[in-house]
């Protein structure tokens, strides 16, 4: 139910934190497509923790297994896909004295509230580690989305707290994305934001920032009239993600300043293609893509996880303390960028095979 995504395209996400591994089943792709472990390891390299000084230093490979639904000939069945990951450096024992008492502004107070029990070690369901299998499968809606409608995913760092970076979202570049650790395409910037993210890091605290998602090449005519827009099955699936707190698509909030002949993106036309002179809407009007470049930001809040001692309370609900420990990222940015490729990813699939279902 609450663990699976998307209609024709459809993911379900399993496993916890710290037990034997995570993973998620994929229904509905497509038959015939040539798929192995290669066309899904590169984003979930890039999800992983441990890949650079400014994330969580736990140790894992994430090494990606198929466990179903592909052929001897390495071909898509047409039936569910089953990929799994083993949690190799699981530490419950960091998370011991969580046992009896709730972690401020993480899920451990809501999770007991709602289920009456909660996987302690690491937040079970709650921690980032779930976003494996989204990676996994949204490496596959990438794969779907590139050689079948010719659509290009990307996401890149666009703010670390006040330090803002100058990107183009028509012309950024993977190569340029991926030229630095914090994932921001601008050097400059980059460069003040791996160092703010140390000098917090250093002081056992935690910053957040803006993730910015571009896809490009999208036809006109995705998306869904009123209830599925475009815009709000991408908000759902950003909002859906660990520490996600706002999304804004276009000219998202600050729109408000323009008046509506500002705003307006005028329609122009050339050798029967139809395209905009401006592209504030950020790619969807109506809820449904006109054929330009889609882009919107994403907030994403500091770590609930510091390093210095807190008010709480226990399972008891008497009045306690408690100080972070464990293995944590100072700043959740760098690692959430192909997270947001990849929401980005199984929102666009399942909207291309509606489409193509509904209109041909």
């Amino acid at each position: 139910m609450a663990s699976s995504f998307g209609q024709l395209f459809r993911i379900t996400t399993w496993g916890e934190s710290h037990g034997g591994g995570v993973g998620v089943i994929v229904d509905g792709c497509p038959p015939r497509l040539k798929l192995s472990e290669a066309d899904i390891q590169p984003d979930l390299d890039r999800r992983r923790p441990g890949q650079s000084k400014i994330v969580t230093p736990r140790k894992e490979s994430d090494t990606v297994q198929i466990m179903s639904g592909i052929s001897m000939t390495g071909k898509t069945l047409g039936t569910p896909i089953c990929l799994w990951v083993k949690n190799e450096d699981a530490r419950s024992e960091a998370y011991s004295e969580m046992k009896d008492k709730f972690r401020p502004s993480h899920a451990d107070y809501t999770y007991f509230a709602k289920y009456g029990i909660r996987a302690w070690q690491g937040g079970g369901r709650a921690s980032a580690r779930e976003t494996v299998g989204r990676v996994a499968a949204g490496a596959i809606a990438k794969k779907i989305l590139r050689e079948k409608f010719g659509v290009e995913i990307l996401a890149y760092v666009k703010q670390v707290q006040k330090i803002i970076g100058e990107v183009n979202p028509d012309a950024v570049k993977l190569s340029e994305i991926e030229a630095n650790i914090v994932r921001c395409p601008d050097a400059a910037a980059a460069g003040r934001m791996i160092r703010l993210i140390e000098k917090i890091r250093n002081e056992g605290n935690t910053v957040g920032g803006i993730v910015e998602g571009v896809a490009r090449g999208v036809p006109a005519g995705w998306g869904e009239p009123v209830f599925d827009k475009l815009e709000a099955d991408l908000a759902k699936a950003m909002l859906s993600l660990p520490a996600c707190k706002g999304f804004e698509s276009g000219s998202g909030f600050g729109g408000i300043l323009l008046t509506g002949r500002e705003h307006n993106d005028a329609f122009r036309a050339k050798s029967g293609k139809v395209f905009t002179t401006t592209n504030r809407s950020g790619g969807i009007q109506g809820g449904i893509s006109n054929g330009e470049t889609i882009f919107f930001r994403t907030a994403f809040k500091p770590v609930a996880t510091v390093m210095h001692e807190q008010a709480t309370v226990t399972e008891q609900f008497k009045n306690t303390t408690l100080k972070g420990r464990g293995r944590h990222d100072p700043c959740v940015l760098p690692r959430a960028v192909p997270m947001v490729e990849a929401m980005t990813a199984l929102v666009l699939v399942d909207h291309a095979l509606r489409q193509k279902a509904q209109c041909g």
